[in-house]
């Protein structure tokens, strides 16, 4: 039998221990709670080793090391055939998408355009939507502070009128998800923000510079060719005013030389030699001057053929560069389940 000292020195350590183990409990519980999207984020990214191609896309976008973070757990796809890009998103969004984010940080899907005239259009996308992915992690009083700050800049200081476009659009097709498509469309398109704003994305860029050069010169293959296709369709308006002109000029000659050769037969046919043999030179001599306005009409003719080959020469590089972008409106958008 136990002795009562011995007895009450069992019951010390039990209740030592238990108190022990609760601690160490709490402190695991404490742990996870602190720390539990890490040790998610840990156990899905787990064994993963990011394709050449998607380092490099982080690279180029300048990405810090939490966006990279982001990135990655997206385990980011790009993807060269329609079919399989359709398949991760849609068309149904409202506009044919370059690249889409899967919400809860379920994947981020980019479009792989190989055409070099559109060099920079993968790092814009994979910016865009990584963004999306940041937008997702922030705190409800971020996310708040971020959104008074778009707001203010989209009412107060947005003069860009393309991205004023794809907001309109987005107000359309994600009247919910407004917000997060202006976070990631100011980040990438506008050079100049406002310093709050600048500050914000600083904490995922080191050089967001990089990413709107990126932008702007895959948008300048389409603007200097719309640019020319435009000076083309002015010229060509130009030339159709002069030919209308001289085509009117040619019809009142020719009605003209008509009615004078008509005259001079009736002078002949009536024996009149002498009043026919006069008015011959001044016949001829609009018989030249007609022949000289069909010369200036064809030449006219020429030019305006030779224009039109040469505007749809540039019309058909854009159709192409379309084609390769495989889109008719160049906008991402989030993908929804």
């Amino acid at each position: 039998m136990l002795s009562p000292t011995n007895s009450n020195a069992q019951k010390h350590n039990y209740h030592v221990g238990l108190t022990l183990l609760i601690a160490l409990w709490l402190v695991v519980v404490g742990l996870l709670v602190v720390n539990g999207q890490s040790i998610v984020d840990w156990w899905r990214l787990r064994g993963y080793v990011p394709p050449a191609a998607v380092v490099n896309l982080a690279n180029e976008d300048t990405m810090t090391a939490y966006t990279r973070h982001l990135f990655y757990l997206n385990r980011p796809q790009l993807l060269s055939s329609v079919t399989s890009f359709r398949g991760y998103c849609p068309e149904n969004l409202g506009s044919i998408v370059l690249g889409c984010y899967h919400p809860d940080q379920d994947g981020i899907f980019i479009y792989n355009v190989s055409d070099p005239s559109l060099a920079g259009v993968q790092q814009v996308t994979a910016a865009h939507e990584v963004l999306h992915a940041v937008y997702a992690r922030l705190t409800s009083s971020e996310r708040a502070n971020l959104n008074s700050e778009l707001q203010s800049y989209y009412d107060n200081g947005l003069t860009n009128t393309q991205v004023k476009a794809e907001v309109k659009l987005y107000q359309q097709t994600e009247p919910g998800s407004v917000m997060d498509e202006m976070s990631c469309t100011f980040g990438t398109e506008i050079a100049n923000l406002p310093a709050a704003l600048n500050a914000y994305y600083s904490k995922y860029f080191t050089n967001r510079a990089a990413i709107v050069a990126h932008e702007q010169n895959y948008q300048a293959a389409f603007s200097s060719r719309q640019a020319v296709v435009a000076q083309d369709d002015a010229q060509l308006a130009s030339l159709k005013s002069q030919l209308d002109s001289t085509e009117a000029q040619l019809t009142t000659s020719l009605n003209s030389l008509n009615a004078q050769q008509s005259n001079l037969n009736s002078l002949r046919n009536s024996g009149n030699i002498a009043a026919y043999d006069a008015g011959v030179p001044a016949y001829n001599s609009l018989v030249n001057a007609y022949n000289a306005q069909v010369q200036v009409a064809e030449n006219l003719v020429a030019q305006y053929n030779q224009q039109v080959a040469a505007r749809n020469q540039v019309a058909g590089q854009i159709t192409t560069l379309v084609t390769a972008l495989d889109t008719r409106i160049a906008h991402r958008q989030q993908a929804t389940r």
